[in-house]
């Protein structure tokens, strides 16, 4: 009943932010429209507040043993094409956050209005999270230099702060990319993680008609690395995922002046850390040896993006319990692995997370034309399938299965993945 009578509603804050999208940490707008449904709601709501956009708010008692996440994700992606741009910011919802957003509300408002979370043994916490699209890089180094954040992702900034200190379990859920026959669900979908790898190739500038023979040419050091690159593409392991996509990012090219520097980035993404850094080796070794067969320079430069993500599967047996039982959705996809990543994969690091994925689109994901068109699969019957899973939750954890590590422990292992990425 609570979920069908608000269905309306929830459609119509949903379609708000599709067409008002907002990219990381700017989320102001999404915020507000947020907050404007919550304290009508529940005037008497109590939210915290982080990091330029982020905040949270707690359902359940106090002295509850276990506190459990669910985490929507605020941002659009840098996507100026896509039919619902905005047309100042280029920001588009083609990733399907906005669907998030308003999963959590119509949650939310169920298990406020019927009282049900006073039922449960644990504490459940609505986390907003600003800026997980890895995008918009040089507004978010303004941030940091500004101290304002220190974190490209929303995720590992909000795990700074301390918003996960005192939570045990996260809970996602996510688009799935693709139209379906029949409403479909996914558990157990791991994401890869990637780094950015950053090579300046030096060489020497001289006249390109007068004096081509002293100079050493920094845009064909460039193109030996890429053709380097793609050589070695088929001794990386299948298995791992991996995906590579080296573009020119900064030249001084003209056509009268040898080039003598060009910048190539890639991201590198794989399905494990260890696999990450052998790949970022070789990487590295091209770029070297194409410095030095042609007389020039390198220098190389590594940024850590996200962790890879491994779906808790304890936590996926109460998933698939739940639609084992549910007579309104008809599939469920189980254990695949894709090549999209998420700071998700960071936050699964410090606690055990799962990630639930939902059909109900059409259009390419972050592609020009991608929305929702199952809207009552999206904004409805989801909902109640996320509020069965709750129940299958409730009283069912074994906390010897959950783990937990600090901000610290996790700093540690990025640290490390670029100290041994960055040999050059």
């Amino acid at each position: 009943m609570y979920f069908k009578d608000n269905y309306e509603e929830i459609k119509s804050i949903a379609e708000k932010i599709y067409h008002h999208p907002e990219l990381g940490y700017k989320e102001e707008n999404t915020k507000q429209t947020i907050i404007n449904y919550l304290t009508t709601i529940n005037p008497n709501i109590k939210l915290d507040y982080f990091s330029t956009t982020g905040f949270r708010t707690s359902l359940g008692s106090e002295h509850a043993d276990i506190n459990i996440a669910f985490i929507a994700e605020l941002d659009a992606v840098y996507a100026p094409s896509h039919m619902y741009a905005d047309e100042q910011t280029g920001a588009a919802h083609n990733c399907g956050h906005y669907t998030q957003v308003a999963i959590a509300l119509s949650l939310y408002n169920y298990l406020y209005q019927s009282k049900a979370y006073k039922d449960l043994t644990y504490k459940i916490t609505f986390i907003f999270v600003p800026a997980e699209e890895y995008l918009d890089l040089e507004y978010r180094e303004e941030l940091m230099s500004q101290k304002k954040i220190s974190h490209y992702g929303g995720k590992p900034e909000a795990m700074k702060l301390g918003v996960f200190d005192d939570i045990d379990i996260g809970i996602c859920v996510h688009a799935i990319g693709g139209e379906f026959s029949k409403r479909t669900i996914e558990i157990n979908c791991d994401l890869a993680g990637f780094l950015y790898k950053k090579y300046t190739f030096k060489g020497k500038a001289t006249h390109a008609g007068f004096d081509p023979f002293s100079s050493i040419n920094a845009y064909n050091i460039s193109t030996l690395f890429n053709t380097a690159v793609g050589l070695g593409r088929q001794q990386l392991k299948d298995g791992e995922n991996v995906r590579i996509n080296p573009i020119v990012m900064e030249s001084d090219m003209s056509t009268n002046v040898i080039p003598n520097q060009i910048t190539v980035g890639t991201d590198l993404r794989t399905r494990s850390v260890d696999y990450m850094k052998e790949v970022a080796g070789k990487l590295d070794a091209a770029a070297k040896g194409s410095a030095i067969a042609l007389n020039g320079e390198v220098e190389t430069k590594t940024q850590m993006g996200y962790l890879p993500f491994i779906q808790d599967r304890y936590l996926s047996t109460f998933v698939g319990e739940a639609f084992d039982e549910n007579n309104e959705i008809e599939e469920i996809w189980n254990n695949n692995a894709i090549s999209a990543a998420g700071d998700i994969g960071d936050l699964s690091y410090m606690i055990p997370c799962i990630q639930i994925g939902y059909s109900g689109f059409t259009g390419t994901i972050h592609g020009d034309d991608f929305i929702d068109i199952d809207r009552e699969f999206i904004y409805e019957v989801f909902p109640r399938f996320l509020s069965q899973v709750i129940d299958k939750l409730d009283g069912n954890i074994d906390t010897s299965k959950i783990y937990r590590r600090t901000y610290q422990d996790y700093m540690n292992v990025i640290q490390h993945i670029v100290k041994e990425t960055d040999q050059i």
